[in-house]
C-alpha cells in the first residue's frame, strides 16, 4: 500500500496539482491583501471615511456590554451576534479579482495555444484528381466524381 500511494503521489499531474494548489493559496493571499490594504481604504475614504470591514448589523446584543458597538471587535467581545457584511463585500471583491485574474490567464494561455496552432502546418485534407481535377479525399482510391481509379 506504502508503495501504490508513492508511485501515485510522484505522478507527474500529481505533483503539477499540489505546485498549483500552493501557488494558489499564495495568490489568494496577496489577493486578499490587495483588497484589503489597497482597494477598499480609497473606497472607504470616498464613502465618508467607511471601514468596510467594521461594517455590520447586530442581530443579538451581547450579555456583557448593551449595543450600540463602535468595533466589530467590540460587538464580538460583548458575545454579540453579528451579521458582517462589510467581511462579505471584501470577499466579494476578492473573488472578483481572483476570478478576473484567472480569466486573464486562461485567455493568455488560449492565445499561446492557438499560436501554436496556426504555426504548425496543417496536413492537407483533400487532393486533387489527375482526371477531372476535383478535390477529393486524401485517402481516396477512386474519384467519387469521375470513378476513376487513384495510385
Amino acid at each position: 500500500m506504502l508503495e501504490e500511494f508513492k508511485k501515485f503521489a510522484m505522478r507527474g499531474n500529481v505533483v503539477d496539482m499540489a505546485v498549483g494548489i500552493i501557488i494558489g493559496a499564495a495568490f489568494t493571499t496577496i489577493v486578499k491583501s490587495l483588497v484589503a490594504d489597497i482597494i477598499m481604504p480609497p473606497i472607504g475614504i470616498l464613502m465618508g471615511g467607511v471601514d468596510f470591514a467594521e461594517l455590520f448589523i447586530t442581530i443579538k446584543e451581547g450579555s456583557e456590554v448593551a449595543a450600540p458597538y463602535a468595533t466589530l471587535a467590540a460587538a464580538k467581545a460583548a458575545g454579540a451576534v453579528t451579521i458582517n457584511y462589510g467581511i462579505f463585500v471584501n470577499a466579494v471583491i476578492s473573488f472578483i479579482i481572483v476570478a478576473f485574474a484567472v480569466f486573464m490567464l486562461v485567455r493568455a494561455m488560449n492565445n499561446m495555444k492557438s499560436k501554436e496552432e496556426e504555426a504548425a502546418p496543417a496536413e492537407p485534407s483533400t487532393k486533387e484528381c489527375p482526371h477531372c481535377i476535383s478535390a477529393i479525399a486524401i485517402k481516396a482510391t477512386r474519384c467519387p466524381n469521375c470513378t476513376s481509379e487513384l495510385g
